[in-house]
């Protein structure tokens, strides 16, 4: 069974892209889990610091490795946009796959001087944990929205990545993985599909970064969009809204059907299947099936 390591690079090299999808409880993971299995692909957990609060810290890591281990199947966990050195360390010590300090608040200095820390302590514990940094202001809100966050960069708005800029801050880091600003943002728009991506942008970072890119707030975005993107060098993609949309329709239809069901894993099957559908549409375009 490959590292997750291996199996970006694998993307990478075969132009696809691995799917990451966040959870706040089991029925999310066996929805994700159940899609990717079904399809033969190697997926992603991802656990935001709300996320995994509530859900447990090494709680998170056990319930992942344990469907990795039992089934010999590529899963991995991710501490998804983690916003300080001390929770990054935490996820670290509990046994994560890949963390990713989020400091696209942070001036670029400050940024790369935290992300650099990171980087230097997951090297100290493994080699293999990958290390992920975010240029580049994108929201921080996986919700429906009426409107695009203030401060999120569109095409044509100047605030979206420069490859100069992503060229540094790797070199500087050291990360892994950029996960950079290029028309995208965290949430669905209320009115529909969101604004296209400059996916002219995704490839001239992408060069300039010498890294692999990692599209945040996939929710909404076009099935044209993220095959372009991940043919300019996107190599994992990220889906949360859609899925807690789906978890909640699911649940909501489980209720209504049930109304008398006390039991919840037997209301809540809607949930699991709700998000397995919306898990199988994406893979299937990020793999080219």
């Amino acid at each position: 069974m490959m590292t997750l390591r291996e199996c970006i690079a694998d993307a990478e090299k075969n132009k696809v892209a691995i799917g990451h999808f966040n959870i706040s409880n089991t029925e999310g993971l066996w929805g994700v889990f159940r899609a990717a299995k079904n399809l033969n692909v190697p997926v992603i957990i991802g656990v935001s610091e709300g996320e995994r609060d509530f859900l447990g810290i090494r709680q998170s890591v056990a319930l992942v490795r344990s469907l990795r281990e039992q089934f010999k199947y590529p899963i991995f966990i991710n501490a998804d946009h983690t916003y300080s050195y001390d929770r990054v360390k935490e996820a670290i010590d509990a046994g994560f796959d890949a963390v990713i300090f989020d400091g696209a608040k942070l001036s670029l200095e400050e940024n790369i001087l935290t992300a650099r820390k990171c980087v230097e302590y997951a090297r100290s514990i493994n080699s293999e944990i990958i290390v992920e940094g975010e240029i580049g202001y994108i929201g921080t809100s996986s919700k429906i929205l009426d409107a695009i966050p203030e401060g999120v960069g569109i095409i044509g708005s100047g605030s979206l990545t420069k490859p100069e800029d992503a060229k540094n801050f790797v070199l500087e880091t050291g990360v892994d993985l950029l996960a950079p600003s290029v028309g995208t943002f965290h949430g669905v728009l209320r009115t529909g599909v969101k604004p296209a991506l400059d996916i002219e942008r995704v490839g001239l970072v992408r060069k300039a970064a010498g890294v692999p890119l990692v599209l945040h707030g996939g929710s909404g975005n076009s099935k044209e969009d993220f095959t372009h993107a991940i043919e300019a060098g996107v190599s994992i993609v990220h889906i949360n809204t859609e899925i807690r949309i789906a978890y909640r329709k699911g649940l909501e239809l489980g209720l209504q059907q049930n109304p008398d069901e006390v039991a919840p894993y037997k209301f809540l099957k809607g949930s699991v299947a709700s998000i397995e559908k919306v898990v199988d549409e994406k893979l299937k375009i990020f793999n080219r099936l």
